[in-house]
């Protein structure tokens, strides 16, 4: 009996799910922001972990690509949202973060008990539990993994997108204001996907 009793509690310790969010491309000056929220077993949080799931800006290019299907499948759920280049304009970067947020969560299948959030603000507007944890990316694995399937799925997006918008090089600078980036936009002008509240502050229009 006793055994069995063993047996049935590592059984629910395995269940035991974490949840996790995260965002990318906060600071770009082009294109959306993407936030992801992963939900994984305590078990499969050390698979990946052993996979080498870690804070996606530590990792390559070539590494977050092949982790990316491994955390779908591992997954126990997992959600993908975005809020446009107009959105940030028209609310401001905190708040077209939080409805990228809410549309990830939104895409889940049942509201997560607890949410454990990456960075020190508050997601307004989450009724639910949740924590924040600064460099959360680094000390919890769903938070990492949250942060490789925004990052990859936004890197994908930006691959597309270059196609579009070409000359731009987008698929280099992933949307961000780097100094070629800028020296173009002052050439050939910005798109409708650029965020002009972010290219106004900087005065690159």
């Amino acid at each position: 009996m006793p055994e069995k009793k063993e047996e049935g509690l590592q059984q629910v310790l395995s269940n035991i799910s974490e949840v996790g969010i995260d965002e990318v491309g906060r600071g770009a000056v082009f294109g959306p922001v993407f936030s992801a929220v992963v939900v994984l077993t305590k078990k499969n949080k050390l698979i990946l972990k052993q996979l080498g799931v870690m804070d996606s800006k530590k990792l390559t290019f070539k590494k977050r690509k092949f982790l990316f299907p491994k955390i779908l499948l591992l997954s126990s759920d997992y959600g993908i949202g975005q809020s446009s280049a107009r959105e940030i304009d028209k609310h401001g970067i905190r708040v077209a973060t939080e409805i990228s947020m809410i549309r990830a969560l939104k895409k889940l299948k049942e509201k997560p008990s607890e949410l454990i959030v990456d960075g020190p603000l508050l997601l307004r507007p989450w009724s639910g539990i949740q924590k924040n944890i600064i460099k959360g990316d680094s000390k919890f694995t769903a938070i990492a993994a949250a942060s490789i399937v925004a990052k990859v799925s936004r890197d994908n997006l930006m691959e597309r997108l270059e196609k579009k918008h070409s000359g731009y090089l987008i698929f280099k600078n992933k949307g961000y204001g780097t100094k070629e980036h800028l020296s173009i936009i002052k050439e050939n002008g910005i798109t409708n996907l650029h965020r002009k509240s972010f290219l106004k502050k900087s005065n690159h229009i």
